[in-house]
């Protein structure tokens, strides 16, 4: 897309995609960019995990580290369709001045505190980005009459519920860590501006996404530093646990056949019998996930095998905040969209396991034990 036209860039969508620098939104602008999107790109960089990562994402998006300052937008040398923006969600001004210096049609907020088990430390740094930073990305969408918010649920919502496979008609009431309350009050927030502003939002229920660029605190990157150093890896409630892991390319198909279709009112909908997971404002929320659970030790034995060594096992108990199984029904996003995520785990974690050899043998990150593992 270098050197494109300005006319054919000016008449491309422009989206802003919060959480650029992190594991999903680095993927969705990389996409986006590939289809000729216009794009601008917000993160916060904190050090919740190795920065030095975020950068090497931004890097391959044609944003360097020493060209980045706070407020002030970068244009990537790559890509005449991106800049970045260093940005806290919850500096309302600075969020204000973005939105006012653009007029984004869509806005894909994937930005948030994350991790279950940091929110049992540090609550606080959940209220401010997922629940004050939420609510400036929904007044500013408001403000200047955006088409379409899609933004980042997760499938910890479904909390002390054990009804499989989790159905986005299911209730949601029982979350069990702050992080999924957080979430789950993104959904409610949404709703809220959807009914009185007419705002069109999606909410989407991730399910354990992984793959190259992936996360150093999350299983697949925690898990292969250590069978590469020979260290041992934690296996919680000795292995009784299943994860509907999703291959994030095909997370971001969904994201952005989702994007480029705003959520309508729906017709059919009951007040007397309301659907969760629609309403009579414009308001959607989709499980995205693969739809086939994967037993831990399964998992760890195809991770063995795309990485060519055998872990060191130690089986711990049940962890607090943690849910013992995900399994996603996406027959709503099948049904609707015509999508359903492909990728089996044998081809993901072989993606992965090519991608964290490369990114190890250039330093790409430090060798990283997270917060609260």
């Amino acid at each position: 897309m270098h050197n494109s036209p300005h006319s054919t860039l000016q008449n491309m969508p422009l989206i802003l995609v919060t959480g650029a620098a992190g594991f999903i939104g680095f993927h969705l602008a990389k996409k986006l960019l590939q289809e000729g999107w216009r794009v601008v790109g917000l993160d916060n960089i904190n050090d919740y995990y190795d920065v030095n990562l975020k950068y090497a994402r931004l890097r391959e998006l044609g944003v360097e580290r020493h060209n980045i300052q706070y407020n002030t937008p970068v244009t990537s040398s790559l890509h005449d369709n991106f800049s970045f923006i260093l940005m806290n969600l919850e500096d309302e001004a600075g969020m204000q001045q973005i939105f006012n210096a653009h007029q984004f049609e869509f806005v894909c907020h994937l930005a948030a505190q994350a991790g279950v088990r940091y929110s049992l430390e540090n609550p606080m740094a959940y209220i401010n980005s997922n629940i004050v930073g939420f609510t400036n990305i929904l007044e500013c969408a408001k403000n200047h009459n955006v088409k379409h918010v899609v933004y980042a649920s997760s499938s910890s919502v479904y909390g002390l519920n054990t009804q499989m496979p989790f159905s986005t008609q299911a209730e949601t009431n029982h979350p069990v860590s702050l992080y999924a309350a957080t979430k789950k009050s993104n959904e409610l927030m949404a709703h809220v501006y959807s009914h009185l502003y007419d705002l069109p939002t999606t909410g989407l229920r991730f399910f354990t996404v992984y793959g190259p660029w992936g996360r150093p605190d999350m299983s697949p990157m925690l898990f292969a530093d250590a069978i590469m150093h020979g260290k041992p890896i934690k296996i919680f409630n000795n292995g009784d646990m299943a994860r509907d892991f999703t291959y994030v390319d095909d997370v971001v198909e969904g994201v952005i056949r989702v994007i480029n279709r705003p959520a309508t009112n729906n017709a059919l909908w009951d007040s007397n019998f309301p659907d969760p997971a629609s309403s009579s404002a414009p308001y959607r929320i989709y499980n995205i996930g693969n739809s086939s659970p994967v037993q831990l030790t399964d998992y760890v034995e195809e991770l063995e095998n795309a990485l060519g060594k055998r872990a060191i096992k130690t089986f711990l108990p049940m962890q607090a905040g943690d849910i013992q199984h995900t399994f996603s029904d996406v027959s709503d996003l099948e049904k609707e969209f015509g999508y359903r995520p492909k990728t089996t785990l044998k081809e993901g974690l072989k993606q992965f396991a090519i991608w964290y050899k490369k990114a190890v043998s250039e330093n790409l990150f430090n060798h990283f034990t997270p917060i609260a593992e």
